[in-house]
């Protein structure tokens, strides 16, 4: 039975050390999200909830980018299905699965379009970017936003679990309505 049991634990270790967690030309984290995130990103600031006011104050600007998980857009309306209900800091503008490793075509453009209304075209704007604690999607999200020329982007590394842990309260939230490029203009594998 220890047999069976170490074999076990071994095969699952080899399993992840042979899956690839960061894409390798783009150097975006595509798996396991949910596990501890290094000390900086490049291109961002990493902040703390306490920072969050200040930067507030100063006209910054709140996205949330947590993962539907397991919700879809209407591709006629735009609005979300969520299988669950979602809290996120007041003043925050949910952006729904832009944090992940590969983004598609209609992805991207929610994306860039949504910084670009949020910024007012205004690259030089105060973004902050979080979901929750050891969560790698704000961790792309912040270095997507710096490749897209926005210059001034601050990482809340411990998201909403951060926020909450220093006083913070979360109101419900509903993710910024998705609309899909026409099928013909859609590519399902761009890497931005």
């Amino acid at each position: 039975m220890a047999f069976v049991l170490a074999w076990s634990m071994a095969s699952v270790s080899m399993c992840f050390a042979d899956e690839a967690v960061f894409d390798t030309e783009t150097g975006y984290r595509i798996a396991r999200y949910r596990t501890p995130t290094p000390e900086s990103v490049p291109g961002g600031t990493r902040i703390m909830a306490a920072d969050v006011a200040g930067l507030i104050k100063a006209n910054a600007i709140l996205i949330d980018v947590m993962p539907s998980e397991g919700g879809r857009a209407n591709p006629k309306t735009g609005q979300w299905y969520l299988p669950k209900s979602h809290r996120n800091i007041a003043g925050s503008t949910w952006l729904a699965d832009v944090g992940q490793g590969v983004l598609t075509s209609d992805q991207s453009k929610y994306f860039s379009d949504n910084l670009a209304r949020l910024t007012q075209g205004d690259r030089s704007r105060a973004i902050i970017f979080y979901c929750k604690a050891d969560c790698w999607m704000s961790w792309n999200a912040v270095r997507r936003a710096a490749a897209l020329g926005y210059q001034n982007i601050y990482w809340l590394s411990e998201g909403t679990d951060g926020w909450t842990d220093w006083g913070g309260t979360l109101i419900d939230a509903k993710p910024e309505p998705f609309h899909p490029l026409p099928a013909a203009s859609s590519d399902a594998s761009a890497k931005h």
